[in-house]
């Protein structure tokens, strides 16, 4: 035997109800393709950031050890070029690096070159211009 279905009428509140969800899923799935709810990007420094005060403390004829002290690890060392070392610094904003206003830095535009005697002694500076004032 068949059952018959017998609806029942919806009440004002369960339709109401139905219509606030809705709303609700449907302002959800639009506001998802927002700005507001984007994901959260990291900043992303490379290399090692040298500012110019920095780099005018180096001088020529000093040792490899003076200048790994003032500037730090260098970015490339040339396994075919041992007496150069190049200190290159690209910088990405992420979400706080944009909230703050920090431009990009980007192609290596700030990149200081020392190269070394034979002695392993400074012999010459190059790219201190590119580097940023403070």
């Amino acid at each position: 035997m068949i059952k018959t279905l017998n609806f029942r009428p919806l009440s004002r509140a369960s339709t109401l109800r139905k219509i606030v969800m809705t709303g609700m899923l449907s302002a959800s799935v639009v506001m998802s393709g927002c700005s507001l709810l984007s994901v959260y990007k990291i900043d992303l420094p490379q290399g090692t950031a040298i500012t110019q005060v920095q780099a005018q403390k180096l001088q020529v004829g000093m040792n490899q050890n003076q200048v790994l002290y003032i500037l730090g690890s260098p970015a490339i060392k040339d396994t075919l070029e041992p007496k150069r070392w190049d200190y290159i610094y690209d910088y990405k904003a992420g979400t706080e690096g944009s909230r703050k206003g920090i431009a990009d830095v980007k192609n290596a535009s700030q990149h200081l070159v020392i190269y070394f005697d034979d002695n392993g002694l400074v012999s010459r500076i190059e790219g201190i211009e590119t580097l940023p004032a403070q």
